[in-house]
Formats: C-alpha cells, structure tokens, sequence
C-alpha cells in the first residue's frame, strides 16, 4: 500500500460510514491522482487512526468509505517550536520540516528584528497537512497565532523549560542538560535573521524557565537552526528511536 494516495480530513473516521470531501480533495483526488471507483486510498484525521477507505465517485465528489483500520492513533512527543517569521519561502521551509520533525505546536514569534510581520497561519495550516500526509506523520501540529515575544514568554507555562537557541552567548550544548529535560515536554525557540536584540537576550537569560543552547561555532541561518535543533532535541529525547511505520505493498 506504499505508493496509495493518503490523505488528512477533517471528519470522523467510523468503519463502513461514508464521507464525502470537500471540493478541493475531491480535486486532487480525481482529477490530479486520476483516482476512480474502487481505489483504495489511506485516511487519517488526527484522532481515530488511520484507515483504508474505498473511494466512490458521486457526481465529481469524491467518496470515501472506510474499510480497515490499519493503525490504531499515536501522536508524538509535545514539543512546541517558537520561531520568527523569515521570508516566505524560508517559513514555509521550517514549517514544513517541523511537522516531518514531530512538532506538536508551531508558535510565530515577533522580535524587535523579525522582518516578517505578515503572519499566515491559515497557509501554514495547510503545509502542515502536507508534510503529514507525505511522512506517515498520524497527527498534525497545532498551528497557534503569532505572539509578542514578551506576551509569549508571559503566557508560557513556567512548569516546561524552554530551549532558547543563543547565537550570540557562551551557553553550553543540548547534550549537557539531559536531566532537565529527558522526560519532558519542552519548546524549542529560534530567533529571526540577525538574532535577538540585546534587550531580548537580557530578558531570556533572566528567565529561569529559559535554558540557553548553544548550536555550534558557526551562525546559522535561521531555517538551518530549527532543523538542527529539533533534529537534536529528537535524538536526545524524542521518538527518533522508534521504527518508522513502512506501509504493506499493495
């Protein structure tokens, strides 16, 4: 079943109850995938497993009935990924590999040097559900508002500790705080293009809450930092050693 069509839908996934998609899926479906009656298709909505479905024609609507649960739900760890909005390819860049990485909450931040203050979370939104449906992904991440940097730190739950990638401080590396955080829901925040502001990096480091990172000797762009510390925090203390999820072969 590897090379089947999977798709994200928002309805409840119940054996042998019908849905029919939207006008959009019913698109990509027929007329993209050139799907047609009878075509098995993998369906999955965040909360009932996943499921094959039979897909029926009515009228250029598709029609999907499930068939077989083929996995029961499983989400992955609660990480939160706070980051600034770059240009535009560059945030859809990160939210994309943050879904594939396992994020379970993407937060945009605005700092005194965010260059972007034009937030789409609704296109966000929809990266996300496609990064899941590509990469076995069996829930997607909860794709919040954009924030102030102080109003998110304000509201933040100071039970969890947040990573803050230091690009410009001598803190140490992931590595050495493995027992403050194994075990535990953490977030995960990255600056914009040109870091925090020295004001900003004063208030994090006051911060008890805030454990400062360090990502090496170089500066990273700030799409490569997401990737490399959500790439870090999972093997450190994520799912990485989990097997992935290979589909049977048609």
């Amino acid at each position: 079943m590897s090379h089947i069509a999977r798709v994200f839908i928002e309805q409840p996934l119940r054996l042998d109850h019908p849905v029919v998609l939207p006008e959009g899926q019913s698109k990509y479906l027929l007329r993209v995938m050139r799907l047609t009656d009878g075509a098995l298709v993998r369906v999955f909505n965040g909360q009932d497993g996943e499921w094959a479905c039979s897909l029926s024609v009515d009228r250029k609507v598709a029609v999907l009935t499930p068939t077989k649960n083929l996995r029961p739900q499983e989400n992955g760890p609660e990480l939160t990924l706070l980051f600034a909005p770059v240009k535009k390819a560059r945030t859809d860049f990160i939210v994309e590999k943050a879904t594939e990485l396992g994020v379970s909450d993407i937060r945009p931040i605005l700092t005194d040097y965010t260059q972007s203050q034009r937030v789409r979370t609704d296109r966000m939104r929809l990266l996300a559900i496609e990064a899941a449906e590509q990469t076995e992904r069996m829930d997607l991440p909860d794709i919040q508002e954009a924030l102030s940097l102080p109003r998110a730190l304000a509201e933040w739950d100071k039970t969890i500790p947040l990573i803050f990638c230091d690009e410009g401080g001598r803190s140490a590396p992931l590595a050495d705080f493995a027992n403050q955080l194994t075990g535990k829901t953490a977030g995960i925040l990255i600056g914009p293009e040109g870091g925090f502001s020295p004001k900003e990096r004063d208030m994090l480091h006051a911060l008890d809450f805030v454990i400062p990172i360090t990502l090496g000797p170089r500066i990273l762009r700030a799409e490569t930092a997401v990737v490399s510390a959500l790439t870090l925090w999972q093997s450190l203390f994520g799912d990485w050693q989990k097997a992935p999820y290979l589909p049977e072969a048609e």
